[in-house]
């Protein structure tokens, strides 16, 4: 079987992916596909860092802002339209270039993970109402109980996949970690080169409370205040829009949430590096070792060059 070519940059956010995405697109005349479990919804633009018209240089820029946030969205829909988008780009004599931080919608793409079906979603509901009712730490127990090693790889306060593996478990005939497992059954169809972007941490922690600054300058507040009350579904796990509504509500100071938003920030940045650190397939960047997005693309397209040959 001929495997499709697929670029993809990954890092932390605010390592400059977006900028590299660019830069090589324009390099290998390739489009970016978007892998952000965030900024895949519609609104909340500024909360979730979605590139502008103009970071994006006319390049086209694919699953940004496509689905309401009023709507469900699991990696196994993702890995549904990426596969056809990946296709699509390919048909067209364009380069596929996955940019993102969502790190289970990468490597579940470029592994070939396939999904059985998604379950009947009264259990879902179920579970959703509970969660309103009982709280995530009785879930989560539930969970712990039910399939321990799921457990030990699903943060408690990530209310969407608890919600997930519970519903397996309750619904497939066995827990989530046999499940995952069973997904897998096929071979790559992508040929794929991974690049990541590595900062000093602390410019990296730097370049996030930067970015916070930013967000609040272009308009934060009012669009989190327009979307507050509106009906979202995994939407409403993003980071920028949470944190910012203790101080709606007239509970905390805006400075407050704002520490907070950049402490959830960095945490998240801390928890997508040591995701990708795993991954002994990604070649790495030293962001801090070239002063321009341009340097540092022209080392991407070597590292690309010469993996092309062996």
């Amino acid at each position: 079987m001929e495997r499709t070519k697929v670029i993809a940059i990954v890092g932390a956010t605010a390592s400059g992916k977006t900028a590299l995405g660019v830069e090589l697109a324009k390099r290998l005349d390739g489009e970016v596909i978007s892998a952000d479990s965030m900024q895949i919804y519609e609104g909340l633009d500024i909360a979730t860092a979605k590139p502008t018209q103009e970071e994006m240089q006319g390049i086209p820029h694919h699953f940004i802002s496509i689905i309401p946030r009023s709507e469900r969205f699991s990696v196994a829909d993702y890995v549904q339209l990426a596969n056809a988008k990946i296709q699509e780009v390919h048909a067209r004599g364009k380069l596929p270039i996955m940019v993102g931080g969502t790190g289970l919608y990468i490597d579940s793409v470029l592994s070939g993970m396939e999904f059985q079906p998604e379950t009947d979603s009264t259990i879902r509901k179920e579970l959703e109402s509970r969660l309103a009712m009982e709280g995530k730490e009785k879930l989560y127990a539930e969970l712990q109980a039910l399939d321990p090693q799921a457990a030990e790889k699903i943060h408690p306060n990530n209310s969407v996949r608890l919600i997930r593996a519970l519903e397996v478990c309750l619904t497939s005939g066995m827990n989530f970690t046999e499940y995952k497992k069973k997904n897998v059954s096929r071979p790559s169809p992508y040929e794929s080169i991974m690049i990541g972007l590595d900062l000093d941490r602390e410019v990296l922690y730097s370049r996030i409370n930067q970015r916070v600054d930013r967000m609040v300058e272009m308009g934060l507040i009012e669009e989190v205040r327009q979307a507050r009350g509106q009906e979202m579904q995994t939407a409403a796990a993003a980071i920028g829009y949470k944190e910012l509504l203790p101080y709606l509500d007239g509970t905390a100071t805006l400075e407050e949430c704002l520490d907070i938003l950049r402490q959830e920030t960095r945490r998240y940045a801390k928890r997508q590096l040591t995701w990708f650190r795993r991954n002994a397939q990604i070649r790495w960047l030293k962001v801090y070792e070239y002063d321009k997005v341009l340097k540092l693309s022209e080392k991407a397209e070597k590292i690309i060059a010469k993996i092309e040959k062996m």
